[in-house]
């Protein structure tokens, strides 16, 4: 009778922890959200420029780049829905859920760390440190690719902005190279990261958790890596759109080269996803006054598309952090 009672109080216990966890999270992620919004003069420029193009337009142009925010995080839905695969099987729509569940967790967690537990918090309890694992050999695939265009970016953006010795830039652009196939090796060889930890005494005994690198065969990390180009095509092109929307005068070449630096320069940066807005803005007028004279329309292009890929999704994220149970199973989507 006493057993009975004690399981009463300790699942009553987790219930009311678990709902202040939640309600915690989505007023945390609100408050960021809207503190940051009110504050941000970049999104004001961006509704400036907008005043002389037709309602029409502006509806089309970014209810599209709107979609591709959608097919995007869907894209990784899908992706981590293959990746979690072998530990354990999920729907596509709590994979959906999860992502977003993560991004809601990640606007207010320096480098994007609270993403890792809004998702793994989807799968069963045992489960989620390996997931944690799992989730990581996706965001390295992500990161072969932000590193080996944004490092031929660099090249050609030196070759044609920057004056510099011949030998020197040959050199560069030996050491892009190397570093370009390093990363593309030790992605399609990730299973050597498990052995490496297996090698060492103090890491042996977690091989639990980790033995899932194991796991992943080279044609599988393939169709992993085209998930990730698929995601990468889509979020240049939303930043296309938009430069070439607002600024026309610019050649599509260069705005996908000054693209992929960005997007490298951000990822080898720490940051944290309401403050990143900062470094993405200092870093596109930096390198687009290489090519134009708008800045303000370049910071106002780069904290739109903060708005629409980041913040709006972390508000729609809100909704599934009620669906998590920190406890126990998740009820079934």
């Amino acid at each position: 009778m006493h057993r009975v009672k004690a399981k009463k109080l300790t699942s009553q216990y987790k219930k009311i922890v678990s709902y202040f966890l939640k309600a915690g999270i989505v007023f945390f992620a609100f408050w960021f959200v809207y503190s940051k919004l009110t504050a941000n003069k970049n999104l004001k420029d961006f509704k400036n420029l907008l005043t002389q193009i037709p309602q029409w337009e502006i509806f089309c142009v970014l209810g599209f780049v709107l979609f591709l925010m959608l097919v995007n995080w869907g894209l990784e839905a899908v992706k981590w829905k293959r990746l979690i695969s072998s530990v354990e099987r999920i729907s596509l729509w709590k994979s959906v859920a999860s992502v977003f569940c993560g991004l809601t967790w990640a606007v207010f967690t320096p480098n994007r760390i609270g993403e890792y537990g809004g998702r793994v918090f989807f799968l069963s309890p045992k489960r989620r440190i390996i997931g944690v694992v799992a989730m990581a050999v996706g965001n390295i695939g992500q990161m072969v690719l932000t590193n080996v265009f944004g490092a031929i970016a660099f090249c050609v953006f030196i070759y044609r902005f920057v004056n510099i010795d011949p030998l020197l830039f040959y050199g560069l652009v030996f050491l892009a190279l190397i570093f370009c196939l390093f990363f593309i090796v030790f992605y399609f060889n990730i299973k050597w990261l498990n052995g490496i930890l297996l090698s060492m005494r103090f890491t042996r005994k977690y091989k639990k958790f980790y033995s899932i690198l194991a796991r992943y065969q080279k044609r599988e990390l393939l169709k992993i890596l085209l998930l990730c180009f698929s995601r990468y095509l889509v979020f240049s092109t939303q930043y296309f759109i938009l430069f070439f929307w607002l600024i026309p005068n610019l050649h599509y070449l260069e705005i996908l080269m000054m693209v992929s630096i960005l997007f490298f320069v951000q990822s080898t940066l720490p940051s944290l996803d309401l403050f990143d807005i900062g470094v993405r803005t200092a870093t596109a007028s930096y390198f687009f006054s290489s090519i134009t004279d708008q800045e303000v329309a370049v910071i106002a292009c780069t904290a739109s598309i903060w708005l629409i890929n980041i913040i709006i999704p972390a508000i729609l994220g809100t909704y599934f952090v009620f669906k998590l149970n920190f406890f126990g199973n998740l009820q079934r989507s």
